[in-house]
């Protein structure tokens, strides 16, 4: 009796193992082709696409002038402040004036002729002229700008249809995407760069910053350029870069097309940016600072005073803990003032806040920034009793009298303790506390007295609390601060 012949187990396991490397294989062919699609053999085809849209900008100005030879400094040190005031004096203030120029960048967002380009750019020029890419040149005028964030808008008249670019998502950018810049580096002329983005949400100076990190090379005359993601759209404006030799390292920043588009569509119907206003002074909530309050994360904007304005016509106290903005969540500072500026003026929102505990809603009607700049409200002065000073948490504190008011230049001040001294082994002194600051709220509560402050703490150590905060003054600015209550 014949038999057929069964298939040997190994060469099943084997069989099957080839296939399971074949498919696998497959797999990672597919997605390594999928990589390489993503990175474009060529930027030539995006380059033809926008290049059309982004100007050269060369501006001009009147400026005074001094006859002979100049040292050669480093603008900025302090010795060009030393040379200037030398030469001046030197030949006095009547010299022949010159015509100075400045080169940048810029990208024309509208076929009617609108170009966005940096502040600094045009800042003080009395002649801008544009050249397109084709040779083109035309003049501009300044429709308005925006120092806050640096933003210019410009605007040409032109006798048919111009080329331009359109804005992108910047939020929707991850880090690694691939960027192009494009510009005017070094006065060369029409030049691109390629790079990634290096990080986002970077913040250097300004209230409103919103950076987008890029290793695509920035030079001095990329200001004002676009940075382009690889569908063509702007998702930011190069502005500037970090470096020790003012020559490009590979560390760029870009303000994001989020902050700039509703800058430009403010300059372009009102010529001027209307930001809103809430009207308070803020600080970051710490991890002891949430300790202290009971919060349960360190997160939100703390009131740290409120002056008139619509935050107090809305009940806003100091020591609220903001925690959402108009639906939004607020994590610091930085981020309240970003989407409280990018609100309407005149426009009631609703704000969630923490206060002695619990959470309550406040309704406020926003006012504008840009109209109460530079105003405040001030508290009614308090005339405080003299009283012998005393050591509390490793501060020695006495009362404000109006002469040490006036002294530390905190006329507006009700009340509150100046501090005299600094224990240098206290957390006090670990916190930053200084002489001359004045404390006027313990346990968010006003003090008048050394005896306001001690029984602010007995009742905080009573309750079992390990911290305190304590509201202070120094310069005119409050900042809360949380002191241990432990040993």
């Amino acid at each position: 009796m014949s038999r057929t012949p069964a298939a040997p187990s190994a060469y099943r396991t084997a069989t099957g193992a080839l296939i399971a490397f074949l498919a696998a294989f497959a797999l990672i062919l597919g997605m390594t082709q999928a990589r390489a699609q993503t990175a474009p053999p060529s930027f030539a085809d995006l380059v033809d696409q926008v290049g059309d849209a982004v100007v050269n900008i060369t501006t001009s100005a009147i400026v005074a002038t001094r006859e002979g030879p100049a040292p050669n400094v480093p603008p900025g040190s302090p010795l060009e402040d030393f040379f200037n005031d030398f030469l001046d004096r030197q030949q006095g203030p009547e010299q022949a004036p010159r015509r100075s120029q400045a080169l940048g960048s810029g990208f024309v967002i509208s076929e009617d002729g609108y170009i966005v380009t940096n502040n600094h750019v045009i800042e003080g020029a009395d002649e801008i002229m544009i050249e397109f890419r084709s040779g083109r040149e035309l003049e501009a005028q300044l429709v308005g700008t925006d120092p806050n964030t640096d933003i210019a808008l410009l605007k040409v008249e032109a006798d048919a249809a111009l080329p331009f670019v359109p804005f992108g998502n910047s939020n929707a950018m991850r880090v690694g995407d691939w960027v192009m810049a494009m510009g005017n580096p070094l006065g060369q002329g029409f030049s691109v760069s390629v790079g990634v983005v290096s990080a986002r949400e970077r913040a250097l100076s300004g209230t409103y910053d919103d950076y987008i990190q890029t290793d695509a090379a920035i030079n001095r005359g990329n200001s004002g350029g676009p940075l382009f993601n690889m569908a063509g759209e702007v998702i930011g404006v190069n502005t500037a870069i970090l470096s020790p030799t003012g020559g490009s390292i590979g560390i760029g920043f870009a303000m994001s097309a989020s902050v700039v588009t509703n800058v430009v569509d403010q300059l372009r119907e009102f010529g001027e940016t209307r930001r809103g206003w809430l009207g308070v002074r803020i600080q970051d909530v710490s991890d002891d600072i949430a300790e202290g309050l009971g919060l349960a994360d360190a997160r939100g904007a703390l009131v740290t005073d409120v002056p008139e304005g619509p935050a107090l016509d809305a009940g806003v106290e100091v020591g609220d803990v903001i925690l959402s903005f108009d639906g939004e969540d607020i994590q610091d500072t930085r981020e309240l003032v970003r989407i409280v500026g990018e609100s309407g003026v005149g426009e009631t929102v609703r704000m969630l806040v923490y206060r002695d505990g619990a959470t309550q809603t406040l309704l406020v009607t926003l006012g504008r920034r840009e109209t109460a700049e530079g105003s405040g409200a001030t508290a009614p002065d308090g005339a405080p009793i003299p009283e012998p000073s005393a050591e509390i948490l490793g501060l020695t504190v006495s009362p404000l009298t109006d002469e040490l008011r006036e002294q530390l230049d905190a006329q507006g001040v009700a009340g509150g303790l100046v501090i005299e001294a600094v224990d240098p082994a206290s957390d006090a002194a670990s916190k930053g506390l200084q002489v001359g600051d004045i404390v006027t709220e313990v346990g968010q509560q006003p003090v008048r007295s050394a005896d306001d402050f001690r029984a602010r703490v007995d009742t905080a150590e009573e309750a079992g609390q390990k911290s305190i905060l304590l509201l202070i003054r120094r310069a005119g600015n409050p900042r809360f601060v949380a002191l241990s209550l432990e040993d």
